[in-house]
């Protein structure tokens, strides 16, 4: 699970176990179970982890976000839960059993525009945190 001093103190509180089942019922597809835990501890939020700057959606919005960014068209097995707070979202990817997360543009959105940040939920924070992959030069980082 999430080390919570990684992601200081810009976290919303949890989500209800019926909203984060009525989010996997509109989307129709399993996400991390480490993924279901945090965001029933923390129902998303905005900061920065590391030199990142972070911004994990909240569950409720979670569907609608990916219908509007017409993320099941232009990158069809992915789900977008959060962005750096700019052109590029973090997704997981449903087509691995893994459920890894990438980072892909939303304008050309497409899976071949996709670099993988880490394996797992679990790892995530501490990729960023860690700046372990390569990332877009968009990606908003601090000095």
């Amino acid at each position: 699970m999430v080390d919570e001093q990684q992601i200081e103190n810009w976290l919303n509180e949890g989500a209800s176990d019926r909203a984060v089942g009525e989010m996997l019922s509109n989307l129709g597809t399993p996400l991390p179970n480490s993924y279901l835990q945090f965001i029933r501890q923390h129902n998303g939020g905005e900061g920065f982890v590391g030199k990142h700057y972070l911004s994990l959606w909240k569950i409720e919005d979670l569907a609608q976000f990916n219908k509007d960014y017409e993320v099941f068209d232009y990158a069809p097995g992915f789900i977008f839960f959060g962005s750096y707070g700019g052109g590029e979202g973090f997704a997981f990817d449903t087509t691995d059993q893994r459920l890894p997360i990438s980072i892909i543009p939303f304008i050309g959105m497409s899976r071949e525009d996709a670099i993988r940040v880490s394996d797992s939920f679990d790892g995530f924070f501490e990729a960023l945190r860690k700046d372990e992959f390569g990332r877009p030069s968009a990606f908003i980082t601090t000095s």
